[in-house]
């Protein structure tokens, strides 16, 4: 049986390495062995393109020679060794699209005229970490450091403008006939059960918060729920990075349905 070539074989060693590079600058973000800039802006986003390409080169050079010469062994590892950073290349294009798509903000609530108000451990926390500010829902982004860069029609509206305008589902939750108490238990429980830690109730203040992390790179969110009125409100914030990819977001409707389903088994 004749033997690959040894160029197929080692664009595919090269290509199943791809994988594991990606997942080191992840989880050295999320254990802190680096920062989250050098993580996903320069190991992810500015470095991994270059390595992707620079795989999907040697493997297209040498799909081609072992095409070309004789007897032509060796093709399906040459092929698969293309096939990866392509797949990669293709999975990065599909999130900078939807990216796209999604409001660059990182704080979400169900409230935007009175957006649930964390506790002073969670604010002091968020400090120590140099996390993202907590601004004010009136006022345009444009008006904010960290979007004063942004074009209209984005720098002309609010947080709580973009939050109505993307958002529109995202609404309180009626805790029905439910006690606030028994809606403090709720979400209490459904924020363990959905993976948050450091969950804390504060009974004085009807409220709960909690610590939302991302597998792969460890990013943290916090997220409040305040009972008060008759209604459950919601919010979560990202620590760090400006767009959050439509997850604060998508986080509050998960938690929103799972603390429903306890107040309305």
């Amino acid at each position: 049986m004749t033997r690959s070539p040894w160029h197929s074989r080692l664009a595919l060693a090269l290509a199943l390495l791809l994988p594991v590079y990606f997942a080191v600058a992840a989880l050295g973000t999320k254990f802190g062995l680096w920062s989250w800039q050098t993580g996903l802006g320069t190991l992810t986003i500015r470095t991994g393109p270059i390595l992707l390409g620079a795989v999907a080169l040697i493997a297209l050079i040498s799909l081609i020679v072992v095409l070309i010469r004789k007897p032509r062994t060796g093709w399906l590892l040459s092929l698969m060794a293309l096939l990866v950073p392509l797949g990669i290349f293709g999975g990065l294009a599909y999130v900078r699209g939807q990216a796209a798509e999604i409001p660059p903000i990182h704080d979400v609530s169900t409230d935007v005229e009175n957006p649930p108000a964390f506790s002073h451990v969670t604010l002091d926390a968020r400090a120590a970490g140099g996390a993202n500010p907590l601004n004010d829902y009136r006022i345009p982004l444009g008006e904010l450091e960290m979007w004063a860069n942004s074009e209209a029609p984005l720098a002309d509206q609010s947080h709580a403008q973009v939050i109505a305008e993307a958002y529109p589902d995202l609404t309180p939750l009626p805790i029905g006939s439910a006690s606030e108490d028994e809606a403090m238990v709720a979400v209490a429980a459904a924020m363990m059960e959905t993976g948050f830690h450091d969950v804390t109730s504060d009974m004085a203040n009807s409220r709960v918060e909690g610590v939302a992390e991302t597998f792969w790179f460890g990013f943290k969110d916090d997220v409040v729920a305040r009972i008060a009125d008759g209604q459950i409100d919601f919010r979560s914030v990202s620590r760090v990075g400006v767009s959050d990819l439509g997850a604060n977001a998508a986080r509050i409707a998960e938690l929103r349905e799972a603390v429903a389903a306890r107040l309305n088994p």
